[in-house]
């Protein structure tokens, strides 16, 4: 996916707004809401490092239709760094859970963007 023209976000944008459409790859996740806003999750990675999703737990697609109540991130570093995204609306709750690896150097942070209007 072409990420040109977008808005550094945070997860918690998404509290309050319905998702319409979420597409799931091994590497990102793409949010379409309500509102027409397309928002991604994902890593660009670099030589020495893996950043990826680990682990869903919940029904991804049960987020569609109902308004976001719950839309946090938090994150354990170790020798691994894992980040958790809780989402939740008043049906589903859902943990995306990404695992980050490398020597060290490099950031295993996850981004969020919004992709702005004219990219869409």
């Amino acid at each position: 996916m072409n990420k040109g023209n977008f808005r550094t976000a945070h997860f918690s944008d998404l509290k309050g707004q319905t998702l319409t459409d979420i597409k799931q790859g091994d590497d990102e996740i793409v949010m379409t809401t309500s509102e027409g806003r397309i928002y991604v999750m994902f890593h660009d990675q670099e030589c020495c490092e893996y950043v990826y999703i680990n682990d869903i737990a919940g029904e991804i697609k049960g987020l569609i239709g109902s308004p976001i109540t719950l839309a946090e991130e938090r994150a354990e570093s170790g020798d691994v760094t894992w980040t958790f995204y809780e989402i939740a609306t008043n049906q589903v709750a859902v943990t995306i859970t990404w695992k980050g690896e490398s020597n060290g150097f490099y950031s295993e942070s996850v981004d969020f963007i919004e992709l702005l209007k004219d990219e869409q």
